[in-house]
């Protein structure tokens, strides 16, 4: 099996791909081409915003986009300029959906504001309105909220278990959302191991016996979309980790089959170095069971 990883922001988005080398060469017209043919898939064109947003931080074309088709949807949502100053990137957020009142991605990037910049809880359910009145079951906001409700931003202890357990109960089966308690857990155990350096660790963690990791197989995984999501790395990722350390290697095996080179950072990172834990359990997870012994 192969060792090699691919850590390509894209990941097996092969036209995205191909539009990150013409933003590298400062081309936006590459990148307004694919996001008008995304159209309102929202999950992909969130992820495609995203990509392309980190990408015009480093290389500047999503400002020389915006200076060319300033009264572009797609050109607004992935402008960068003004992410530091609260009021400015908020004003282009509401010129997107000006443009696109339809627009899932600018209310998303308006959540993310929320958490660091004005934590208030009165937009940030006024913002949340808007986004299920579009998009019910969006990833991304989903994810935006239980990461404002983290202790270590907005939220109080247990808060964001709570209301992930929720929408994990409220979501139709298939949806990738019964992943949100694991991201719970891994925060959780990412802030206990700050907090008990040398005391917590690989021997006490929360996957031990994990009933979440049960959820997300069967709310999600067992009937999940032939089509995976644009953040099915992402996910896939959380629940091969949640398994992996529950000693459920011959469960684990299907998803990080699934999974193919695009190991995430996140959550393996929390539990040490992340490429050599992600091989390791891959390997556990193709070996004969009596094969499977811990070094």
């Amino acid at each position: 099996m192969s060792t090699r990883l691919d850590s390509h922001p894209a990941r097996d988005d092969e036209a995205l791909r191909h539009v990150l080398e013409d933003a590298s060469m400062g081309r936006w017209e590459g990148p307004r081409d694919v996001l008008v043919a995304t159209g309102s898939d929202w999950d992909r064109r969130i992820f495609r915003l995203q990509v392309l947003a980190e990408a015009g931080a480093r290389l500047r074309f999503a400002d020389t986009w915006a200076e060319a088709e300033p009264h572009s949807a797609h050109a607004l949502a992935g402008h960068d300029k003004g992410r530091t100053q609260m009021e400015e990137a908020w004003a282009t957020c509401r010129a997107a959906l000006d443009v696109w009142p339809q627009d899932v991605a600018p209310l998303v990037v308006m959540l993310a504001l929320l958490r660091t910049h004005a934590p208030d809880r009165d937009t940030l359910n006024h913002v949340w309105s808007e986004i299920k009145q579009r998009d019910p079951w969006n990833r991304e906001a989903h994810h935006e909220i239980v990461t404002y409700l983290f202790p270590r931003h907005h939220g109080a202890q247990g808060e964001a278990m709570w209301w992930a357990e929720e929408q994990v109960a409220l979501a139709p089966q298939g949806q990738p959302l019964a992943v949100l308690p694991l991201v719970v857990l891994a925060e959780a155990h990412r802030c206990r191991q700050e907090q008990n350096q040398g005391a917590y660790g690989l021997v006490i963690h929360p996957w031990a016996d994990c009933p979440q990791a049960e959820q997300a197989l069967e709310r999600w995984w067992r009937h999940r979309t032939p089509q995976p999501h644009a953040c099915f790395a992402d996910d896939a990722n959380y629940l091969a980790h949640a398994l992996s350390f529950a000693n459920r290697h011959g469960e684990a095996r299907e998803v990080f089959d699934a999974i193919g080179p695009y190991a995430t950072h996140v959550p393996w990172s929390y539990c040490g170095r992340a490429r050599e834990l992600f091989l390791r359990h891959r390997t556990w997870a193709h070996s004969p069971p009596r094969r499977r012994k811990r070094p």
